[in-house]
């Protein structure tokens, strides 16, 4: 909640710049990417908000207002997620509509046929070409600094999150495999742990499949350059593309928090690291009751 508040003016510029990139993609595919994203974060809403109603009805009443306001930081924790989410995958889009047209300007490029071409078109053709590549560039070097900014602007609040998710999912499936094992009627928390684990767990799947695939996304760019740098033999177009390759690498355009890399690795990390602290605890639940054979859930909880 201290850091929400610190970087709110950050996080304003932030989107602020997001709305500037976004506002290049055509209108068509900016509209399906708005169904898309509200779509998610109405349903993701709705679902949280019933669960901690819920919630709030089984908990004591003189644990009402701690209970209130672990569910208000719960939203709170939510809608950040979700806004970070949404920048990475406006960003993707962008570093997708950029390789597309480099893919377009590639096409014309292996098109090119100099002697069936006379003197003045070749050479308005290729001044075309530098003109889209000097966008394209433009274009590249603006999304690339966003980039730079959303990893420090949200690389906090995502250590957080998953931090909490790493521990919401362990202890949750512990407390399910205890309710399991104890052979207790199903009651609302054994509901409560599976609906807590499956929100944890599809919010950090969201996010991490967003990063890796934004940075894909980006990594293709560079590949489609050099595919341009191999096949023409212009000498400005040459230079042009060199330069941009050069940008490309000095940009190292992955979705990192506080140098916490957001990929696939990170899941395998999480999911390995999940397993070890799971059988450590329900080692420990066993030798615990070894002796009279009974497990209890309100004694573990």
């Amino acid at each position: 909640m201290i850091v929400t508040y610190v970087l709110r003016r950050p996080r304003l510029l932030l989107l602020q710049t997001v709305l500037e990139i976004s506002s290049e993609l055509p209108s068509e595919l900016y509209e399906k990417l708005s169904r898309l994203i509200h779509i998610k974060d109405i349903f993701g809403f709705f679902l949280l908000v019933i669960v901690s109603v819920a919630y709030c009805i089984y908990m004591p009443l003189n644990t009402i207002f701690l209970t209130m306001f672990v569910i208000y930081l719960t939203l709170l924790m939510f809608q950040m997620d979700m806004m970070y989410m949404n920048c990475v995958c406006i960003l993707k889009i962008c570093f997708k509509k950029i390789n597309d047209n480099l893919m377009k300007v590639q096409e014309l490029v292996m098109s090119d046929k100099p002697y069936l071409l006379r003197r003045i078109y070749h050479e308005q053709k290729n001044s075309l070409l530098l003109m889209k590549l000097k966008t394209l560039k433009k274009q590249h070097l603006m999304i690339s600094d966003t980039v730079q900014m959303l990893n420090m602007i949200f690389g906090l609040q995502i250590i957080i999150t998953i931090v909490i998710s790493f521990t919401e999912i362990t202890f949750n499936l512990y407390f399910y495999i205890v309710v399991f094992i104890a052979e207790e009627e199903e009651n609302f928390w054994y509901w409560f742990f599976i609906l807590n684990m499956i929100y944890y767990i599809t919010k950090i799947i969201l996010i991490v499949w967003v990063c890796d695939s934004g940075k894909d996304q980006a990594a293709k760019i560079g590949i489609t350059v050099h595919d341009l740098l191999n096949n023409t033999s212009d000498k400005q177009v040459k230079n042009e593309l060199e330069q941009f390759s050069v940008q490309i690498l000095q940009r190292k355009n992955a979705f990192s928090a506080k140098g916490l890399t957001i990929d696939a690795t990170l899941l395998t990390a999480m999911a390995g690291s999940i397993t070890t602290y799971l059988i450590i605890l329900i080692q420990f639940l066993m030798t615990s009751h070894s002796c009279d054979g009974n497990i209890s859930i309100a004694e573990i909880i």
